[in-house]
């Protein structure tokens, strides 16, 4: 059978006020210190890493991954305040979820074993964050953007009811399928 490899990740990817809020971040990034990489995606939570799987059997995937998905119930996760990953990576914090975890590590097992991809260390070493800024960064120039970022406030009760599977498309992550979680 032909192949035609895609790349896609999994995510927790927020709609109304909290992606207008996380989107306002990054633009104003972007306009003050021309970091803009962060743009190329809507803000989101990655609980799957990128990965290559053939787009001809995309229905199939999202049929997999939707399986997969009934059994988990929504639940709400707490964004507050920001952190970073050295002088590389600004972010929204997500607080400590069992919930997060569980589904997290739950389908990364799925992803092992069923849809034979492979875990990344990313995947092995979560912790969940929504970026503002990445790849772009200047390590010199970072502590202006740390204070900048520090100056703002973010707080929000996120209430995650689907999950999202992301493909790139022209240089872009776009939310193509939504799996909703029970109530």
């Amino acid at each position: 059978m032909a192949t035609q490899p895609a790349k896609y990740f999994i995510a927790l990817v927020p709609e109304g006020k909290i992606q207008d809020e996380a989107s306002n971040l990054k633009e104003e990034m972007r306009d003050l210190f021309n970091i803009k990489y962060a743009l190329k995606s809507p803000a989101h939570i990655t609980i799957k890493m990128p990965f290559i799987y053939n787009e001809l059997k995309e229905e199939r995937l999202k049929g997999r991954l939707g399986k997969f998905f009934e059994n988990y119930h929504s639940f709400d996760l707490q964004l507050k305040g920001f952190g970073r990953f050295g002088r590389r990576v600004i972010f929204v914090d997500v607080k400590p979820s069992k919930e997060l975890e569980r589904l997290q590590q739950d389908l990364n097992k799925f992803c092992k074993t069923e849809l034979k991809l492979i875990n990344e260390l990313s995947d092995r070493a979560f912790h969940p964050h929504m970026t503002i800024a990445f790849k772009d960064i200047k390590p010199k120039d970072f502590d202006i953007y740390w204070q900048h970022i520090q100056s703002k406030r973010f707080d929000a009760l996120y209430p995650v009811r689907n999950v999202a599977l992301l493909k790139r498309l022209e240089g872009k992550w776009i939310v193509v399928y939504r799996f909703i979680l029970k109530e």
